[in-house]
């Protein structure tokens, strides 16, 4: 089967939807090489993502004919169904919230996958013109996919109450994360990080984007009341919201425990988790919450708060918190800090739970929302 797939998110995004879409094309080439999967994106964008796909024979990137005057965004929102039908692809898989205009007129099948609809639970966090073309464009899009992929159940129930969609139409496939994390870092290598990072010997690690929804702030309260030689090490994108949480780490006596990352090379990553006491994540809300999986999978002890879906990426085995109550974080933290038995077992039962986002089964789970369709 010849599928399509919108690559520019592959191309341009070096984090979130662009790993998704990354994510998902690998493990079907590697699962199951037969079909073609051909990556339609407006431009190369940068070198390194696009060597983070497989080359393999099955895999293809198509760019839009270069036709002077004619914008790269109306070709992928309408223009590129005439090279879907040139190069004979029978389904296409908008990877990011957004089908093009006219495949159903082409007789193309088409899957969407929808990863949260944040923008209507939260509103105040997004610009009003970016709101009302995310209602537009994932609306539309759900409407006229033949099948819809939501990465959580919380996501399948806002799709179904936001939307009015039948629940029927939509499946729950989730992501996995990448092969690296489930790898063990050697001594030398946890070692050479610490030494690069000057990471302390016991550190909180979290990390995602540091902005509002992500919660960050009530870490940082939590840790006025954990061990003075524990710190916080939070890695990720910066925002106008870490001058928030870097002014009540220095108000509270807490700026030297309290150290941000920006930058971080993924290739230390994974060494980065598993040299954590523990992971908190204490978001408000996600459509899945990756690095949950990602810490759980490096076998470190999870905290991540209610409300979302983050029950379904942690599992059973991680604990669960009010993203509003500092001192609920704080008493969970210290119970892992202090109980190398819970600790251990948070992280037994967080790897068996990781088993579930194997690539072959998350692989086997998408070529069946296409047989589907």
């Amino acid at each position: 089967m010849n599928i399509g797939f919108d690559a520019k998110r592959i191309t341009h995004n070096a984090t979130g939807l662009g790993n998704y879409s990354r994510f998902a094309v690998n493990i079907l080439a590697a699962h199951y090489p037969g079909n073609q999967y051909l990556l339609y994106t407006p431009s190369p964008g940068k070198e390194n993502l696009r060597k983070q796909v497989s080359e393999t024979p099955s895999v293809s990137f198509r760019y839009p004919a270069s036709r002077p005057f004619y914008p790269k965004a109306l070709w992928r929102s309408r223009g590129i169904v005439t090279d879907l039908k040139r190069d004979g692809v029978e389904l296409f898989h908008g990877l990011s919230n957004e089908l093009p205009s006219g495949l159903a007129k082409a007789g193309i099948r088409s899957v969407v996958t929808i990863h949260d609809l944040i923008f209507i639970r939260y509103p105040r966090l997004y610009p009003f013109i970016d709101r009302q073309i995310y209602e537009y464009k994932f609306r539309k899009a759900c409407w006229e996919a033949g099948k819809i992929i939501a990465v959580s159940e919380t996501t399948r129930r806002d799709i179904v109450n936001f939307f009015g969609i039948d629940e029927r139409k939509i499946e729950v496939v989730y992501q996995g994360c990448d092969p690296a994390f489930a790898l063990r870092a050697g001594e030398a290598e946890k070692k050479r990080v610490r030494q690069t990072y000057g990471l302390p010997e016991r550190f909180i690690l979290s990390v995602g984007s540091i902005e509002e929804r992500k919660n960050l702030l009530l870490a940082v309260k939590a840790l006025k009341h954990v061990d003075k030689e524990v710190e916080l090490v939070a890695v990720g994108r910066a925002t106008p919201y870490l001058k928030q949480v870097s002014a009540y780490a220095g108000a509270n006596g807490l700026g030297r425990r309290v150290r941000f990352l920006h930058g971080f090379p993924f290739a230390d990553l994974p060494a980065l988790y598993q040299c954590a006491s523990v992971f908190v994540y204490p978001s408000f809300f996600e459509g899945f919450g990756i690095p949950v999986l990602e810490a759980i999978t490096s076998e470190v002890p999870v905290i991540a708060a209610t409300g979302s879906c983050l029950e379904e990426a942690g599992g059973p085995g991680s604990l669960y918190v009010n993203p509003t109550d500092e001192c609920e974080l704080a008493g969970k933290l210290n119970a892992v800090l202090s109980d190398p038995t819970l600790a251990q077992r948070m992280v037994a039962e967080g790897k068996a739970y990781s088993s579930r986002f194997g690539s072959e089964q998350l692989a086997a789970d998408l070529m069946r929302v296409y047989a589907q369709t």
